[in-house]
């Protein structure tokens, strides 16, 4: 959905916000991945992971707070081009007196 609103002159790949967004996805499957891990050996009965382990499962806490930061990040940048597509059309607009 992101070809919907995006301006002829920046690219996909160059937006703001989008790096952040797929950094922040690939923590968010790490930090996944290692949670269903970490949790397995309680339901199949043998020794936990040490703590550490379980330090790792905060990957996905981390990973949501970053792809939110690039989702504000794409917004703010979003609001930014169109206050000045809408300046640029108001002084095209506007008659030289």
């Amino acid at each position: 959905m992101s070809n919907e609103t995006q301006s002829a002159d920046a690219p996909a790949d160059t937006r703001a916000g989008d790096r952040l967004v797929q950094a922040g996805a690939i923590i968010f499957f790490v930090g996944a991945v290692a949670t269903l891990v970490t949790v397995a050996p309680l339901f199949l009965g043998t020794h936990p992971f040490p703590s550490l382990a379980y330090a790792v499962c905060m990957l996905m806490g981390v990973g949501f707070i970053v792809a939110a930061a690039g989702l504000l990040r794409s917004i703010a940048d979003q609001r930014r081009r169109a206050r000045a597509a809408m300046a640029g059309q108001a002084s095209a607009v506007t008659p030289a007196a």
